[in-house]
């Protein structure tokens, strides 16, 4: 791999007695790739094969439990507790190694942050019984002999990581887990050895060292990853955790992978949009200055030139990039060979990572990379058995993944779309405060159109002669959707407009006071968007709650600014008229209310466009209709239907149902 861009991070770095080929990392991160008895799958080794052909230097394996099911904290989290899962693991470590990259194993222990129903009925164990606030699950406090027990346990999985063909693993001390619940003032409580000082809090984690390096040998990398700030009252502050990481070199710890938080704090572990890139790199220079072995930074750093400014300026010896290897496993790749401005970026969403992945009990999806998961069908782009036209109506990111992976199949590609830019609804979506990051998947996709020579016409409102005449083999429908309207007398009034005109500045709100009917995402950061203008907002919510379609953390960092800025959101509530100067009301129990109101705004959904469809069904050899057309959703899913579509194309399996002309709706 070349190394004359960003030679400081591409030059080799050493941990213990290994040299990684890069100071890149890939961090540990859940998946829920794991088999039902927590045993490695093919899922998951295709996966992390993907991310070391990229070329990363070292891979850390996401956490492997070391206590089933006790220490579990997602639903199908692969085991390290048994030697049964050995050869498993050992292929995973092979499929890693063969490329040339590092592989760590991460072994862990949920301790009071996980819950009953993914323990499988077990009560979670702490040092202490403090109840985790943002699970609302109570744990009880372990005994010394379940404490000791538990130390062998870590040191057997060590060793068993060893025998697997593992570099090394990592003890996963961050984020609250069980031995950062340990060495935290927050989290325990004890009053034996284990507890009190921080030298006693130390005894645990320190006692797991010892025991693995008996057991492994001087040649086996034994990494620590802690939150050198919990950002929580009366947990670990930097102060602690310098004096923290001081003990554990001496303890024989070859390398600190210094991060942030726990799960009270969880917009300091997995960050929502609003944060800037590389905010954490503070925490580890403070280590760094406390220890000499190498340390690693890690936390929203999205492109190499921050990566290799870090190494450049001596903060950190190595940069984890984590959701950044999910959204593009040749970051590193694309990176060394000059083609950065080629990187997927990830847009900080935590949709399929973590809001509609793990934290919902399913398998780790991405917004900006369908292959994800689906590595051995979209990891390497197959040629199309044969070369047809293909049309795409519509340049919303369904349509631009369509016309993206038909394109690099081999594909003549032609795209048409309405307005006068690529982008669709992501152009809407970038608008609203802290959201611009969505913006690089749109120019990432119109940069791959262009590379690919898809020909994109922009400005055109097509009609099926239109795409006829083109004689496609195959058509994807693409077309979006349109802002709903509710049925309210006076919807049709001249002060009342659509979220989307307002956020697209193609309607202007007058006057002070606004009320927006409908309390979903769009209508609460259409809020947040007319309050940073200086506008008095109400918000009127049918359901009990803000947002509720929002990923989690986003949604808690979005919600936690509406205080600030005076927003007033008022849930269980429905409009029932709107007239000149207010907004009437009814809740739950009948109690009727009116709003003033000088403008209102409308966010109350989409309706598909798919009329384009219909008039084809049964001209051309193959329709597809994808993304909102069929119905409205998020961008993961409209960027998934656009790459299966474009799998589709003449091929004898379809990924992706083409339209029959038997369907009377779409």
């Amino acid at each position: 791999m070349p190394t004359n861009h960003y030679p400081s991070l591409f030059q080799p770095g050493r941990i213990g007695k290994v040299t990684a080929r890069n100071r890149l990392v890939m961090p540990p991160m859940a998946t829920n790739y794991g088999g039902e008895d927590g045993e490695v799958t093919d899922r998951m080794i295709r996966y992390y094969e993907e991310r070391a052909k990229g070329g990363t230097g070292v891979i850390i394996v996401e956490n492997a439990q070391v206590d089933y099911p006790t220490g579990k904290n997602v639903v199908r989290q692969h085991r390290i507790d048994n030697d049964k899962f050995v050869p498993g693991l050992r292929l995973l470590a092979t499929a890693i190694k063969r490329h040339g990259a590092v592989a760590l194993q991460q072994i862990h222990h949920a301790g009071r942050q996980t819950t009953p129903a993914i323990t499988e009925g077990r009560v979670p164990v702490a040092p202490s019984p403090v109840p985790c606030r943002f699970l609302g699950v109570q744990p009880r406090e372990l005994t010394g002999e379940e404490i000791d027990t538990l130390i062998n346990k870590f040191a057997e999985a060590a060793a068993r990581a060893k025998l697997a063909g593992f570099d090394g693993i990592e003890l996963h001390g961050a984020h609250g887990y069980l031995i950062g619940q340990f060495m935290s003032p927050y989290t325990n409580r004890r009053v034996d050895q284990y507890g009190g000082t921080l030298e006693a809090r130390l005894r645990f984690p320190l006692e797991i060292i010892r025991r693995t390096r008996e057991k492994v040998g001087d040649d086996f990398i034994i990494g620590f990853r802690f939150s050198a700030d919990e950002f929580i009252p009366g947990g670990l502050t930097l102060e602690e955790a310098r004096q923290i990481a001081a003990r554990l070199q001496q303890a024989g710890v070859d390398v600190l992978h210094v991060s942030a938080g726990i799960y009270e704090s969880m917009d300091r572990v997995l960050e929502p949009m609003s944060y800037p890139e590389g905010w954490r790199v503070y925490l580890a220079e403070a280590i760094k200055q406390a220890v000499t072995i190498p340390v690693i930074t890690v936390g929203v750093i999205r492109t190499p030139e921050m990566a290799d400014r870090i190494i450049a300026e001596g903060k950190a010896d190595f940069v984890a990039v984590g959701r950044g290897h999910i959204t593009d496993a040749e970051f590193a790749l694309k990176a060394a060979t000059g083609h950065a401005d080629r990187i997927n970026r990830c847009i900080s969403c935590n949709i399929g990572c973590v809001g509609n992945g793990i934290f919902a009990s399913s398998i780790m999806r991405c917004t900006v990379n369908p292959a994800v998961g689906m590595e051995e069908l979209l990891g390497t782009i197959p040629p199309a058995p044969h070369r047809v036209k293909v049309v795409v109506v519509g340049g919303g990111p369904a349509g631009m993944e369509a016309a993206r992976i038909a394109a690099m199949r081999g594909h003549d590609v032609v795209l048409f779309e309405k307005s006068d830019r690529l982008g669709g609804q992501m152009l809407l979506a970038a608008l609203p405060p802290h959201k611009d990051k969505i913006n690089w998947f749109t120019d990432f996709l119109t940069r791959e159109l262009a590379l690919f020579r898809v020909r994109v016409f922009t400005g055109r409102n097509v009609s099926a002669e239109d795409v006829l005449r083109e004689q496609p083999a195959a058509v994807i429908v693409a077309t979006g959707a349109v802002p709903a309207v509710p049925d309210i007398p006076g919807v049709d009034g001249p002060r009342v407009f659509q979220a989307w005109d307002v956020l697209a500045g193609t309607k202007q709100v007058d006057g002070q006071r606004v009320v927006i009917i409908g309390g979903g995402q769009v209508g609460c950061e259409t809020a947040e968007f007319l309050a940073e203008r200086g506008k008095q907002v109400t918000i009127l919510e049918m359901l009990q709650d803000l947002a509720l379609d929002m990923e989690p953390i986003n949604r808690l960092d979005m919600l936690g600014r509406f205080k600030r800025l005076g927003i007033n959101g008022l849930t269980g509530v429905t409009a029932t008229s709107i007239t000149d100067s207010t907004v009437r009301t009814i809740d739950r129990h009948l109690q009727t209310a009116s709003f003033p109101a000088d403008a209102v705004v409308l966010a109350v959904g989409a309706t598909p466009v798919n009329d384009l469809a219909l008039d084809l069904a049964g001209r051309v050899g193959e329709v597809y209709v994808i993304g909102d057309a069929v119905r409205p959703r998020r961008i993961m899913e409209a960027a998934q239907e656009g790459a299966l579509a474009a799998y589709s194309i003449a091929e004898a399996h379809k990924w992706l149902s083409p339209l029959s002309p038997a369907h009377a709706t779409v």
